[in-house]
């Protein structure tokens, strides 16, 4: 073989050795190939995650309340009991002390890879008319990114309340219906806080991508009008994201509670994952199998974003099942007050049926909410201590919870 010969072969094997790296995504940022995401070193990635929900869109039963059961409603009560000012502080303290760095350490000592962020898009605009594309929530979503970047765990950010509503029930803070898929301008109010947010973290490893509308169209709809409108606002969406970011993945829910995947053709994208959740099921091979038929059939990856809030030994089963399978999971909650089924459990605060007996008594009209608020030094009492109860240190761990996630529950 000749010099030259040998040198063009070289050159050849060098080009074929990077074609192969960048096929297998080595890069800064997570990304997909075939069934599986994978890493910045050129390997798999299979995520055992944790839902950090009730933070950025709370939640009634994480309150111990049903009917107050959205933010707005939950909103409602707390500004029923000390005002809107001392509501807005109330909130201001909940924010900074629900998930701290603190969370987040454990988070990653226990053994997980990876947070799923739920947030509610109310936290990123502005209530003027027009719209700006500013709140607190940002601020929020960079310490937690910075947090999980200090500790190494990736960061998947979650839509769960869009403009409009998605969902139409409490979990998307809507008016009882999904009005996103029917107005035009909740849908590009939508496109444009993803591409703000996709700008924000272009550049950020951490974050593995973008969630981008929890659980769509709840069952009590017209799917078969709603369902066919929903790849081509995840289409519409994916667009906007795209003109500012092409390193971080997108990650598509089904319709019907992130259930339903009959919704999608082929992948529109070269970096997508279709996300699932699956709750309160007989855990057996039949309940995952539309995924995994759908992953083969596309070679795409699949990934459970939310179950849980069930037993032990249930989500011991369930998780067993999906390693088995070669899913990634990312269960629910992390957090909720006087509960097993979590990872962190928030000490019954003191007082706290007194807010219960509020939020759920009538609050119909004025006298109602004279007749009912219990004493100011009580409510103070009441919420100050879940405040305080609210923070990590004053938590206690579920250690059945952490090891029926096969984690470090010792």
């Amino acid at each position: 073989m000749t010099l030259r010969k040998l040198q063009a072969l070289c050159w050849v094997t060098l080009l074929l050795l990077a074609a192969s790296i960048s096929s297998r995504g080595q890069s800064r940022f997570v990304t997909t190939h075939g069934k599986e995401l994978i890493s910045a070193d050129g390997q798999p990635l299979l995520l055992k995650g944790i839902n950090l929900g009730n933070w950025l869109l709370p939640e009634g039963y994480m309150f111990k309340f049903k009917s107050a059961n959205s933010p707005r409603r939950i909103e409602a009560v707390i500004n029923e009991l000390v005002g809107e000012d001392e509501g807005r502080r109330f909130w201001k303290t909940y924010h900074q002390n629900y998930i701290t760095q603190e969370d987040i350490k454990f988070i990653k000592a226990s053994g997980f890879n990876s947070v799923r962020v739920p947030f509610s898009y109310r936290l990123l605009v502005s209530d003027t008319v027009p719209t700006r594309l500013e709140g607190e929530g940002y601020r929020l979503l960079d310490n937690v990114v910075a947090w999980c970047k200090q500790e190494n765990l990736y960061v998947i950010l979650d839509m769960h309340a869009a403009p409009g509503g998605q969902t139409g029930d409490n979990i998307d803070d809507s008016w009882g219906y999904p009005f996103l898929f029917e107005s035009a301008e909740s849908q590009d109010l939508t496109v444009n806080i993803w591409r703000k947010l996709a700008a924000r973290y272009r550049n950020e490893p951490t974050v593995i991508g973008f969630d981008l509308l929890n659980e769509p169209i709840a069952h009590y709809f017209d799917s078969a009008t709603i369902n066919p409108k929903l790849e081509p606002l995840y289409r519409k969406i994916a667009a906007g994201i795209r003109e500012v970011d092409r390193n971080h993945v997108i990650f598509l829910g089904g319709a019907q509670w992130d259930t339903n995947f009959k919704v999608f053709g082929p992948p529109f994208d070269t970096k997508l994952v279709y996300t699932f959740h699956k709750y309160w099921m007989e855990v057996n091979q039949a309940a995952i199998q539309d995924f995994l038929d759908f992953r083969r059939k596309y070679n795409v990856p699949v990934w459970m974003g939310e179950s849980g809030e069930n037993t032990d030994e249930w989500i011991t089963s369930f998780r067993s099942l999906l390693d088995a399978n070669q899913i990634g999971w990312c269960f629910w909650p992390y957090k909720r007050m006087d509960a097993t089924s979590c990872l962190v459990s928030i000490n019954l605060p003191v007082e706290w049926d007194a807010i219960i007996g509020f939020a759920e008594g009538p609050r119909v009209t004025y006298e109602d909410v004279r007749k009912n608020r219990p004493p100011k030094e009580k409510v103070a009492k009441a919420l100050n201590d879940y405040l305080d109860r609210i923070t990590f240190k004053n938590c206690r761990i579920n250690k059945g919870y952490l090891k029926a996630l096969g984690l470090n529950g010792n």
